[in-house]
């Protein structure tokens, strides 16, 4: 397994119990549902790269979706695996570097294509080249589906104050950091990259067609402010509502980005 693999593989036993507690994750996860569900057709099968423990697969699978979710980490594919089986949805075990050969495999095996796929909270932060992801995803989606990425945000305000307030200024500018930067998980060091939006829109280019972008947790601030902000759920409601007004005309400003693709008739080589 690659380094992030190998953190995210170390940390899933207690993942859910960490992060489902916080409220500011949930208020993130939350915008992102509304707008797949916006795109997503009714009882359509949606491929996810990197699911961890299924939180957002077993979402759409109670609400008539099928979903396949993809994760690098044994662990996570394991615990995904129990909350889906009851639904009828899939884990399987697969890198994001990997999807061409994951996609030429599935297709050769006879598996039907896809009417929508996504990302979310940063899994695609974790791959240093997103060329393959654009050119596997070509193969998966069918044209007009929908490719819904959610990627780490490269100036979020709301992270920059937390840490200063910490007095951690190194990790308040992280984000405007060019190529890798380290990161820490489940007592592993690996690597992130904060992709910039010229390279992701690249990357899906020209089997994907830009259709536009939106901030996830402009106000609602970021994990770094838990477990404080877990505590006045009033002012994070209010944080929200904020978001849902501002999130398309200052997106730039997300802690997370979603970028929204829609396959065009493009064939693939």
């Amino acid at each position: 397994m690659r380094p992030a693999a190998l953190a995210f593989d170390a940390a899933a036993p207690g993942f859910d119990r960490r992060f489902g507690q916080w409220l500011s994750v949930a208020a993130q996860r939350d915008a992102v549902r509304c707008a797949l569900a916006a795109v997503f057709p009714p009882r359509g099968r949606i491929f996810e790269i990197g699911g961890g423990t299924g939180e957002d697969a077993l979402w759409l699978a109670q609400r008539g979706y099928q979903p396949f979710l993809t994760d690098p980490a044994p662990e996570m594919v394991a615990l995904s695996s129990k909350k889906l089986a009851p639904s009828g949805g899939r884990a399987e075990l697969m890198a994001a570097e990997d999807i061409e050969l994951f996609a030429g495999r599935y297709l050769a095996e006879g598996g039907d294509i896809f009417d929508g796929a996504f990302s979310n909270f940063a899994a695609l932060n974790c791959v240093d080249d997103l060329a393959p992801l654009g050119r596997g995803l070509a193969r998966l989606l069918k044209p007009g589906g929908a490719a819904m990425l959610v990627v780490f945000g490269n100036f979020p305000p709301g992270e920059m104050l937390v840490e200063c307030l910490r007095g951690r200024p190194g990790q308040a500018f992280r984000r405007l950091r060019r190529g890798n930067a380290p990161a820490r998980l489940g007592g592993k060091d690996f690597v992130v990259r904060y992709h910039r939006a010229r390279e992701i829109r690249s990357a899906m280019q020209p089997w994907f067609r830009f259709v536009r972008r939106a901030g996830i947790g402009i106000f609602v601030p970021p994990s770094a402010a838990e477990p404080w902000i877990s505590r006045h759920p009033g002012l994070l409601a209010a944080c929200s509502r904020l978001d849902r007004v501002i999130h398309r005309p200052l997106a730039f400003l997300g802690d997370h980005i979603l970028y929204h693709f829609e396959r065009t008739g493009v064939q693939m080589p």
